[in-house]
């Protein structure tokens, strides 16, 4: 986890906005296909929607919050799911208290 791609990532006001829908994904999405959003994730598709941009801009983001490990993905059939990495948001929080 680097921090300077840790900024990048955050950098832009679309990936700041997934990463805050992703911390109360019951608050912004609604379940794909009884999909428990909390443990699993939230489709592309519905990011990609939320966002009002093409799926390739939406997945653009979530490649760049992932490279910067503030996310984590997991794919169930054709579909793929992303959720916050808390833990990694945890040690990005003790950097900035202990380094920054």
């Amino acid at each position: 986890m680097e921090p300077i791609e840790i900024f990048k990532a955050l950098s832009n006001e679309s990936r700041l906005q997934i990463l805050q829908w992703l911390k109360e994904p019951d608050r912004h999405f609604i379940p794909h296909e009884g999909i428990d959003m909390n443990t699993t994730g939230v489709c592309v598709s519905q990011i990609t929607e939320k966002l009002k941009m093409t799926q390739s801009t939406a997945s653009q983001y979530l490649t760049i919050l992932l490279r910067a490990g503030l996310i984590k993905t997991e794919r169930i059939g054709k579909y793929t799911y992303y959720k916050r990495d808390e833990e990694a948001i945890k040690k990005i929080a003790d950097l900035f208290k202990n380094e920054i």
